[in-house]
C-alpha cells in the first residue's frame, strides 16, 4: 500500500491511515477539454477543502485519483501543482488568527499548546489524505521536478512558514514547553504524549535547534547551577552524590520519553558539569575522606561512576585518594606509641584499599598503582622502623603456639606480609630481624611448621634474588649438621678412653637459655615429668636439698643473672604449670620473695613443659642489631664505589653518585655516600683530580 508506506515515515505515526483503497483499475480517459479541466479542478479543489474542514468528501476516492491521473496525462501538471499548493496555503495562512488572538495569562499556556498540537496534527492527517488524492502528481511531476518539494515537505513547509515561524507563536510554545518541562523536574506531574508530539512537530519542521533546543540548554544550565550551589550546602556528599544520580536518570529518561536524541549529548553534559564539574574539588574535600574512613562502598561507587563522566573527574579522584592513604598510613606508621599495633593496622589498611579499587574503583590500573605508590612513600617515611616491625610480626606468625591461623590461613597472612614487604626500601634491615629471629626459633625449637618457614624463605628468595636468603637457609643447613654433629659426640662421650678432634682450634660459645632438660619429680598425685630450660633446671634442683628458698639464696647458689632469675621463678610460680608456690602472692617477683616447693600440683599430662617467659628484645639488642646493618651498608658502598671506580678509571663526583643510587639496594643519603668516598680516599683506593677537585681517579 503506497499510502501506508508514506504514512509512516511521517510524524504522525499515533494516527490511523485514513486511505484504505488500493487501486487496480483504470478507466477510459476522457477527451480533454477546457470545460473538462475546470470541472475536474473545481471537483478536486472541493474535496481538498472538505478534508481540510473535516466534512465528508461528495466523491469516490478511486474517481478522484483517477482524475488527478487523466489531467497529469495532458500536461497540466504544473498548473494543478500551483493551484493545489495555492489551496492549502490559503488554508494554513488562516490557521494563525486562532495563536495571534489566543489570551496570553500564563494559566493558558497549557490549553494553548493543547490547540498548538491538535492543529499540528490535523494538519498531517489532512496532507497525508491530499497526497493520497494527488499521489499520481506527486510520483510523476514532482518526482521528476528536484527544485519542487513533495505534497508532504510542502504541507511541512507551508506550517513552518506561516504558524510556526511566526514570532509570537514560536515563543509562546517553546515558552510552554519549557514550563511544563520545568513542572516536571520540581516533581509536577505533566503530559509527556504532549511534549512528544510538539518536541517532534519542532523536529520535522527543522526548527528544533534553532527555536527550542539553545534556550532548553540555556535554562537547564541556570536550574541545576542554581541547585548545586544551594545542595553542596544543605547536603552532606553521599546524599549529594544520590541526587545527582537522580537527576541524570531523570534527564535521560526525558530524551527517550521526548526530546530529540541529538540533545541528548549536551543536555547530560551541561548537568554533569553544573552539579559535579563546579563542585568536584569541594566534593573530594569534603565527602572522600569521610566515605573513605566509614568504607561506604556504595557511595565510593558511585562517587568513581559521576567522576568518571567529567572532564578531569579520575585525575582530581586519584589525587585524593593518594593523598588520603599516604596521610592515613602516615598516622599509623609515624606514631611509636603504635609500633605493636603498626603491622596489623597496615596490613587492615591494604585490605580495607584492595577493596575499594575492586569494588569501587572497577579496578583501574591506575588507582591500583598510585596506591602502590602512596604505600611506598608513607612507609618510608620512618626509616628502618617498619622493616624491623614487620621481620618481628613474621617471628610471631611463625612461632610455636600461634593458634590463631590454620596453615591456608597462615599462608595468606605470609603472601599478605610479602606485599607490605615490597613497599620498604631498608630490606636489608628486615633481613637482620629475620636472620636473628629465625636463628633463636631454631635453636629453641620454636619454630611452628618447617613448611611455613621454607615457605617465607622462597617468598623472600622470589622477591630479592638467592643472594638474600642465602644465609637464611643456610640456618637450615646448619640444623641438620648439628644433629650429625651431637650424633658423633654422643658416640664419642660413650666411649671413656675416646678423644675427639673435630673442629680444632674453634671457640665455643655457651648459651645456656637455649638449653633445655626432662626432670622426673615425685608429687601427692604421683611422678611427672617436667620439660624445662636449663635456668628452671637450676632452681627446681635446689628443692631437693631445701623445702623452702628466698631469692637471694637462689640467686647465689645459681649465679643467674637478676632478670634472667626473676623471669625463671614467673615461669615457675606464677605461670600455668605453678610447682613452685611464692609468698607473698603475685605476678612479679621481688627480692623479699620466697618459694618452696608445690608438693600438691596437678596436671592430667604425664609429661609437662613448662614454658619459660620470653625476654623481650632489649634496647641493646635492638641497637646492635640496628648498628650492625648501618655496618654492613658501609662495606657495600664502599665495595660499589671501587667496582664503578675500577670500571671506568675516571669518573666526576655527580656521574659516580648517580651510578650508586643505581647499584645500592637500599636507601642512603648523599652526605653519606661523600663520607664514603673520602675513607676510600684516605686509603688511597682512589684520588682527586689534581686540577679538578669532582673528578676522581681509580688507584690500581
Amino acid at each position: 500500500n503506497e499510502f501506508t508506506s508514506l504514512r509512516a515515515s511521517t510524524s504522525c505515526l499515533h494516527h490511523e491511515p485514513l486511505h484504505k483503497h488500493v487501486f487496480h483499475f483504470r478507466v477510459s480517459i476522457p477527451k480533454l477539454t477546457d470545460s473538462y479541466t475546470e470541472d475536474t479542478w473545481m471537483k478536486l479543489r472541493d474535496a481538498v477543502s472538505a478534508i481540510q474542514n473535516s466534512t465528508s468528501i461528495k466523491y469516490n476516492l478511486e474517481e478522484l485519483y483517477q482524475a488527478v491521473e487523466n489531467l497529469c496525462s495532458y500536461k497540466v501538471s504544473p498548473v494543478l501543482y500551483k493551484q493545489l499548493r495555492q489551496v492549502c496555503e490559503d488554508h494554513v495562512q488562516a490557521q494563525i488568527h486562532q495563536f495571534r488572538e489566543y489570551p496570553s495569562s500564563s494559566l493558558d499556556s497549557l490549553s494553548f499548546l493543547k490547540r498548538m498540537n491538535r492543529c499540528w496534527q490535523d494538519h498531517c492527517s489532512q496532507t497525508i489524505m491530499i497526497r493520497s488524492i494527488f499521489l499520481f502528481l506527486d510520483r510523476t511531476y514532482i518526482l521528476q521536478n528536484s527544485l519542487l518539494p513533495s505534497i508532504w515537505d510542502t504541507g511541512l513547509e507551508l506550517f513552518r512558514t506561516h504558524i510556526v515561524s511566526d514570532g509570537a507563536v514560536q515563543s509562546r510554545t517553546v515558552e510552554g514547553i519549557l514550563e511544563q518541562i520545568e513542572r516536571e523536574r520540581n516533581g509536577e506531574t505533566v503530559d509527556r504524549s504532549l511534549l512528544r508530539s510538539l518536541l517532534g512537530m519542532l523536529s520535522d519542521l527543522q526548527v528544533y535547534k534553532d527555536s527550542f533546543e539553545q534556550r532548553f540548554l540555556t535554562e537547564t544550565n541556570r536550574l541545576y547551577a542554581a541547585e548545586g550551589q544551594r545542595l553542596m550546602q544543605e547536603r552532606d556528599v553521599p546524599e549529594y552524590l544520590h541526587h545527582v544520580a537522580r537527576r541524570l536518570e531523570e534527564e535521560n529518561d526525558r530524551v527517550i520519553s521526548y526530546l530529540d536524541q541529538s540533545t541528548q549529548k549536551p543536555l547530560i553534559t551541561t548537568v554533569e558539569k553544573q552539579l559535579l564539574g563546579e563542585h568536584m574539588n569541594a566534593i573530594l574535600q569534603k565527602g572522600l575522606w569521610m566515605l573513605l574512613d566509614e568504607n561506604r562502598v556504595c557511595e565510593l561507587m558511585l562517587l568513581y561512576e559521576l567522576l568518571n563522566k567529567v572532564k578531569g573527574g579520575l585525575t582530581a579522584l586519584l589525587q585524593a585518594w593518594r593523598d588520603y592513604i599516604k596521610s592515613f598510613g602516615g598516622e599509623i606508621v609515624s606514631s611509636p606509641e603504635k609500633d605493636k599495633e603498626m603491622v596489623q593496622e597496615l596490613l587492615d589498611f591494604k585490605d580495607k584499599m584492595d577493596h575499594v579499587t575492586q569494588r569501587c574503583f572497577q579496578r583501574n590500573d591506575t588507582f591500583i598503582n598510585a596506591m602502590k605508590e602512596a604505600f611506598e612513600s608513607f612507609i618510608n617515611k620512618r626509616p628502618n622502623k617498619p622493616a624491623e616491625l614487620i621481620a618481628k610480626y613474621v617471628d610471631s606468625k611463625l612461632r610455636a603456639g600461634n593458634k590463631e591461623a590454620t596453615e591456608e590461613e597462615l599462608e595468606r597472612i605470609l603472601d599478605k606480609i610479602m606485599i607490605i614487604f615490597r613497599f620498604i626500601h631498608g630490606k636489608d634491615v628486615f633481613e637482620a630481624f629475620y636472620k636473628k629471629d629465625l636463628a633463636k626459633r631454631l635453636l629453641v625449637g620454636k619454630s611452628a611448621s618447617v613448611d611455613a618457614e621454607k615457605s617465607m624463605l622462597s617468598k623472600l628468595k622470589h622477591e630479592c634474588g638467592a643472594a638474600f636468603t642465602s644465609k637464611l637457609e643456610g640456618m637450615f643447613k646448619d640444623m641438620e649438621l648439628s644433629k650429625d654433629i651431637m650424633i658423633q659426640f654422643k658416640q664419642v662421650c660413650a666411649d671413656t678412653y675416646s678423644l675427639t678432634h673435630k673442629h680444632s682450634g674453634r671457640k665455643l660459645q655457651w648459651q645456656p637459655t637455649l638449653g633445655h632438660a626432662v626432670l622426673k619429680t615425685e608429687f601427692k598425685e604421683g611422678k611427672k615429668e617436667l620439660q624445662v630450660s636449663l635456668f628452671q633446671t637450676l632452681v627446681l634442683l635446689m628443692f631437693n636439698e631445701s623445702d623452702e628458698c628466698s631469692v637471694e639464696e637462689i640467686r647465689a647458689a645459681t649465679g643467674i643473672e637478676d632478670g634472667e632469675l626473676k623471669r625463671t621463678l614467673q615461669s615457675l610460680a606464677c605461670g600455668k604449670a605453678r610447682v613452685l608456690n611464692k609468698m607473698p602472692r603475685g605476678k612479679d617477683v621481688e627480692d623479699a620473695d620466697r618459694f618452696h616447693f608445690n608438693s600438691d600440683f596437678r596436671h592430667k599430662l604425664f609429661r609437662i613443659k613448662i614454658n619459660q617467659i620470653q625476654m623481650k628484645e632489649t634496647v641493646e639488642e635492638q641497637v646492635s642489631t640496628t648498628e650492625r646493618v648501618f655496618q654492613d651498608r658501609q662495606y657495600q658502598i664502599d665495595a660499589a664505589v671501587v667496582r664503578i671506580m675500577k670500571m671506568r678509571k675516571t669518573l666526576s663526583h655527580n656521574l659516580l653518585v648517580s651510578e650508586l643510587y643505581n647499584q645500592l639496594k637500599f636507601p642512603v643519603k648523599p652526605a653519606d655516600l661523600k663520607k664514603r668516598i673520602e675513607s676510600l680516599i684516605d686509603r688511597d683506593y682512589m684520588e682527586r683530580d689534581k686540577e679538578n677537585p669532582n673528578q676522581y681517579h681509580y688507584v690500581a
